[in-house]
């Protein structure tokens, strides 16, 4: 019985190992790791690109305010627009 069970374990651990090699061979050798390394490159830009004021700068994602329309603004923006400043 003991054989039986460490010979699942090894073919389940051998099973992880062919996969774990498969996917770092695709990500580092061929064009679609390429491109997902390009896909996550432009999503932490664009997270960047949110969290900027044009007029005050970059910001933290928990200082920026959520308006009703689900855009987003920064905290200075927002303070000015509710005391009417230009």
């Amino acid at each position: 019985m003991t054989v039986i069970i460490l010979e699942g374990v090894l073919f389940l651990t051998l099973l992880v190992l062919v996969v774990m090699l498969v996917t770092f061979l695709v990500r580092h050798y061929t064009a679609a790791g390429v491109r997902f390394d390009q896909h996550r490159n432009r999503k932490e830009i664009d997270r960047t690109v949110d969290l900027t004021c044009a007029v005050h700068g970059a910001h933290e994602a928990h200082d920026m305010v959520r308006l009703k329309s689900g855009e987003v603004m920064c905290p200075e923006c927002y303070r000015d627009a509710i005391d009417g400043v230009v």
